[in-house]
Parts: structure tokens; C-alpha cells; sequence
């Protein structure tokens, strides 16, 4: 691997937003890391999906946004063995599910009106406003659904079927993990009424989620965007929308694990994020085990670090919806 912030090389990859080449390399890492970290991190086997680049480079766009290179998304089976080792889809959208990101949303949604949500897992979402019409749109989790309300459709799918009949239209910790993140939106913006919403929810870089040394919820085949304020409104934007607010959210009970890491961890990172040295790997174990301690002992602070990041949108041509 090379070192941390390197100027713009030949051949720098476009950024996955407007196209335009990155402006800088932040590192390589190679992929036999990553498929290291993912096997006695993660207990997942993502040599299939990795090895075959070689390695990544992590790149900065002129946007702001942090992204791999190459774009490799994690498939339907990483996902059943990792989320369900994790429960992730219970924490992230369970039918109990708290999340501060999901108050901020409420926020945006009219009275009454009609809400997308993408990626809905199993519809965590929907309690949070109960007088909207919810329609969510999950191929892995739609079967599970008793309501009928939770299709198994992607969003593309959906946008050429019902075209654009929503007020408002969201996804939540969604858009970093898919390798196409300007064609995944402009789907979601295909099904917004003129005049109304979109809302992107992703994870802040930087955050305590960035400050951890080798963690492999970061990389490929899992995040492959890193996502600042500035590089949310760019893509707003760049769809045709008025980018309303950015909201810098904390941290709750389902991503508590991260704060207490990125408080006991003995390494922090700040230019350099993926390293094969004994020390990062000893640092990342120490810094868990001591968060699951501490998460059991000690409450949540009820202020902390942001670590999510909430785009909303405008969709232009019309009123407010």
C-alpha cells in the first residue's frame, strides 16, 4: 500500500456523482486485507467477491465523497450471513426499531402524505408516521411482511411501474452500499411527485464510524461510499432537486457499539483508515471488547459525536407537497 493522501494520478476514477476525476488517492488496500478483516471480523467469506480486484483504491471526489474503486457490492448471500450474524435488519428497522434518523424523517412528511421507503427492511419506518399511506419496497424481507405493504420489487422496478405518485420517497442506510449510487436515486427520484421529497440517510465521514482502525464495516463489499454534507447536496442537485437541509444526526441505542469503539480505541484514524500492522489489529479487538463492556454498564450519552448524515430534498416544478 502507499501512503495517505496523494495527489491526483493518472487515471483516477470518475466520481460515482458528476463524473468528474477524484481529486486525490486517500490509500490502496489491498484485497487480501479486507477479505482477512471480513473473515475474523465479520465471520464472513468474501474471498469470491474481492480477490478478483487485486486491490481498492479509496479515493476522494471533488465533491467531497469518499469512495472504493472498483465499486464492488456485497450479493444476496454476504448480506443473509452477515446481517443475520448482526440481526442488523431488527436494529436498523425492526418493527420497534428507535432511531433519531428516523425522527429527523418524520419530520419532512406531510399530513397524509404517500411515503416510499426503499430498502425498508422490515418497515421500521412505517411507526414513525402512522397517518402517511406506506408503501416499502424490499425483496428480502417483503415475504415476511403480514400488512402486504412491503413489496418485492427494486426501486427501478417500481419506478417504471407506478411512475412518480409519492410525496415522499426515502431510504435509510441504503445508498452507501450499492455501486451505482447516482442511478439508485435517480430511480428513488423518479417515483417523487413534483414538488416533493427526497430523503437519503447514510452514514457521515468523518465520524466516530471512521475513526476505528481496520473496520471492515467500512469497506467493500459493504460501504462503498463515504458521504460528507457537501457531497449529499451535490448529488441533490444533480437529480434536479433543491437540497433543503443536511441533518447531522447522533448516535442511538442500535449503533451504540460504535460510539464506545471509537471512545476506547488506542489508534485513531485520520489519514489512512485500512492497515496490515499488528497494532491496528490489536487496537480494533481491544477497542471492541472494551465497547461491549461498556455498553452494558454505562447508558448512551444523550449527546454524541454524529455519525448520520439526512438529506432532504426538494423536487423542483411544483409547491411544497
Amino acid at each position: 500500500m502507499t501512503g495517505a493522501g496523494h495527489n491526483l494520478v493518472e487515471g483516477a476514477p470518475p466520481c460515482p456523482i458528476t463524473g468528474a476525476p477524484a481529486a486525490r488517492l486517500v490509500q490502496w488496500v489491498s484485497a487480501r486485507l479486507l477479505t482477512d478483516l471480513w473473515r475474523y471480523s465479520g465471520g464472513v467469506d468474501v474471498s469470491g467477491l474481492l480477490m478478483p480486484a487485486r486491490r481498492f483504491g479509496l479515493w476522494e471526489s471533488p465533491t467531497g465523497l469518499i469512495f472504493f474503486d472498483p465499486m464492488i457490492a456485497g450479493d444476496e448471500p454476504f448480506y443473509r450471513t452477515f446481517y443475520g450474524r448482526i440481526a442488523a435488519h431488527d436494529k436498523l428497522a425492526g418493527a420497534r426499531t428507535h432511531r433519531l434518523e428516523f425522527l429527523a424523517a418524520a419530520g419532512h412528511v406531510p399530513a397524509g402524505g404517500r411515503v416510499l421507503d426503499v430498502g425498508c427492511g422490515h418497515g421500521g419506518f412505517r411507526a414513525y408516521v402512522p397517518g402517511a399511506p406506506y408503501t416499502g419496497l424490499d425483496p428480502n424481507f417483503a415475504a415476511e411482511d403480514p400488512t402486504g405493504t412491503i413489496l418485492a420489487e427494486t426501486v427501478q422496478a417500481h419506478a417504471d411501474r407506478v411512475g412518480p405518485i409519492y410525496d415522499v420517497v426515502c431510504a435509510f442506510q441504503v445508498i452507501e452500499h450499492v455501486a451505482d449510487p447516482l442511478g439508485f436515486a435517480r430511480a428513488m427520484a423518479a417515483c417523487v411527485k413534483p414538488g416533493g421529497t427526497l430523503l437519503v440517510g447514510t452514514p457521515l465521514w468523518p465520524s466516530p464510524n471512521t475513526t476505528i482502525p481496520n473496520f471492515i464495516m467500512n469497506a467493500p463489499p459493504h460501504h462503498l461510499t463515504w458521504w460528507t454534507p457537501g457531497a449529499l447536496e451535490v448529488l441533490a442537485r444533480t437529480l434536479g432537486f433543491t437540497p433543503e437541509r443536511v441533518h447531522a444526526i447522533g448516535m442511538d441505542r442500535h449503533d451504540s457499539i460504535i460510539h464506545w469503539m471509537a471512545r476506547a480505541t488506542p489508534v485513531r484514524c485520520r489519514d489512512r483508515y485500512f492497515k496490515p500492522a499488528k497494532s491496528w489489529y490489536a487496537a480494533l479487538a481491544l477497542s471492541y471488547g472494551a465497547a461491549l463492556v461498556l455498553n452494558r454498564v454505562l447508558p448512551l450519552p444523550p449527546r454524541t459525536r454524529p455519525n448520520t448524515l439526512l438529506l432532504a430534498a426538494r423536487k423542483d416544478g411544483a409547491g411544497p407537497a
